[in-house]
């Protein structure tokens, strides 16, 4: 296997890049490689100072990055030896099964989109994150690369969805809830009605109906589909509202009893690292003809290193040739 890894992506790099493939190549065989797409001047910089010589690690120069506050398809159009436009035009020619990334995520996931091209029946990829839950982690999809889909390209999430939370996350018959803001059928725009049946008479998938943002934590379900600002929102919001609840309980605890604190601490830990999301390393852009696993912008070298165990994962058990066959057969008319 070949991953490619941005190492100019992210708030850290490419240090924390550098120091996380560190990390994941534990999760690599003798024979399987990681190329690493930057400044190969900076790049190797950082493997000589984290003492990073494994022969499994291998360089290609780009003299261009793509910066996180640019427009994704004006940056692709000027900088096409960008470290994000290089690894997608490799995994598109086959000299790469996965890509790893914590960059700009509207380029990265654009390029793949355009050099790579979707897998048949897909018509627009999503980015899925498996977001932990009291009941269990619920796949959400899409959070972020499709913000004005139509209705069949929420079809198309559940699908694929449905497949990934079977192959990956190991539960046999996923519940999928489309996100409204009510239960009722006759609730949600057209876009969220118009998906609704589409997806409620696909018989390959167990559909439980429309759900609202807090059933996603309540057990409701196991697959929530949205349009992907709705999702980004989501996951923004979470990932806020769980640092904030983390730091106000600790805050109590000291203000409380600071003895009290060692006692609370390992449960703490414990509980922060499952909604932690470095231990989830990346999420995938599903839809796409390969491997493409996007990461969070702040990503530490924990992350970038559970990416590289994501990616190796999906790859092993041919992520991409189930979702293929979960899409070839759609209802007549879902496309």
């Amino acid at each position: 296997m070949r991953i490619g890894m941005d190492a100019m992506g992210g708030d850290y790099a490419p240090r924390e890049v550098v120091r996380g493939i560190q990390a994941g190549l534990r999760f690599l065989g003798p024979d399987d490689e990681i190329v690493l797409y930057g400044v190969e001047e900076a790049v190797r910089a950082e493997c000589q100072s984290a003492d990073l010589s494994d022969g499994r690690v291998k360089f290609v120069h780009c003299p261009e990055v793509i910066g996180m506050d640019e427009t994704p398809v004006e940056a692709l159009r000027q900088k096409r030896n960008s470290s994000i436009c290089r690894l997608a035009v490799a995994a598109a020619n086959g000299e790469l099964d996965a890509i790893i990334s914590a960059g700009n995520t509207g380029a990265f996931a654009a390029a793949s989109q355009l050099k790579i091209g979707s897998i048949p029946g897909v018509t627009r990829p999503g980015i899925a994150i498996v977001m932990p839950t009291f009941h269990g982690p619920v796949v959400i999809c899409d959070v972020g690369a499709n913000p004005s889909p139509k209705p069949h390209h929420l079809h198309e999430y559940a699908r694929m969805c449905a497949c990934y939370s079977r192959l990956i996350l190991g539960i046999a018959e996923p519940r999928i809830g489309l996100v409204s803001i009510g239960e009722e059928e006759g609730k949600g725009n057209a876009l969220v009605k118009e998906a609704r049946a589409l997806i409620k008479q696909d018989a390959q998938l167990r559909f439980v109906g429309y759900v609202e943002g807090r059933d996603i934590f309540g057990g409701q379900c196991e697959i929530a589909i949205c349009d992907g600002f709705v999702g980004n929102v989501v996951l923004k919001l979470t990932e806020g509202l769980a640092e904030g609840l983390f730091r106000t309980i600790v805050h109590e605890i000291q203000e409380e009893n600071r003895a009290l604190v060692a006692s609370f601490e390992p449960i703490v830990a414990r509980i922060w690292k499952r909604h932690d999301f470095a231990e989830y390393g990346g999420a995938p852009l599903l839809g796409v003809r390969k491997l493409v696993i996007i990461c969070h912008g702040r990503s530490d070298h924990r992350a970038i290193g559970n990416a590289v165990r994501v990616a190796v994962e999906q790859f092993r058990r041919d992520l991409i040739g189930a979702l293929s066959s979960a899409l070839e057969r759609l209802p007549e008319g879902a496309a």
